[in-house]
C-alpha cells in the first residue's frame, strides 16, 4: 500500500491576502477554488510549478478573527533554488519571523501566523 502526501490545510482570516502573499512570497498560484453554495466557506488551492502537492486555504465566513495557533510548533517547509534571493525578497517583505543561522535556515510568517520554513538546495 502507498501514500501520496497531497495538500496540507491552513485556516485563514482573509483569503485575499493570503492568496496574495503566498503568490508573492513563494510563486504559489490558485489552481482550483470550492465556494459553499450559502457562502459559509471558500476553499483554494494552490501549487507551484514545481511540486503536485498543494496548499489548501480555507476561509469561514463565521470566523472571521485570527486563529489561535498556540506555540506554532509546527510548519511548512520550501526548498528555495536562489535562497539568497529569496531571503532578500522576504527580508524586503517584513515576514522573516527567525533565522537559524548555524543550520542555513529560516522562517516566515503567512497574515495569519502560519510558519514557514525556507531552506536552500542541499
Amino acid at each position: 500500500m502507498n501514500f501520496t502526501m497531497i495538500h496540507e490545510n491552513y485556516n485563514v482570516s482573509d483569503l485575499d491576502a493570503s492568496i496574495a502573499f503566498y503568490g508573492k512570497a513563494l510563486g504559489l498560484t490558485e489552481v482550483r477554488r470550492k465556494t459553499a453554495e450559502d457562502g459559509s466557506f471558500i476553499i483554494a488551492f494552490l501549487k507551484s510549478e514545481t511540486s503536485d502537492f498543494e496548499l489548501e486555504l480555507t476561509w469561514l465566513r463565521d470566523h472571521p478573527q485570527k486563529y489561535n495557533l498556540g506555540e506554532c510548533e509546527f510548519h511548512l517547509a520550501f526548498r528555495a533554488s536562489d535562497f539568497e534571493a529569496a531571503h532578500a525578497l522576504h527580508k524586503e517583505m517584513g515576514c522573516i519571523c527567525y533565522e537559524n543561522e548555524a543550520m542555513g535556515i529560516y522562517f516566515i510568517a503567512d497574515p495569519d501566523g502560519y510558519w514557514l520554513e525556507i531552506i536552500p538546495v542541499r
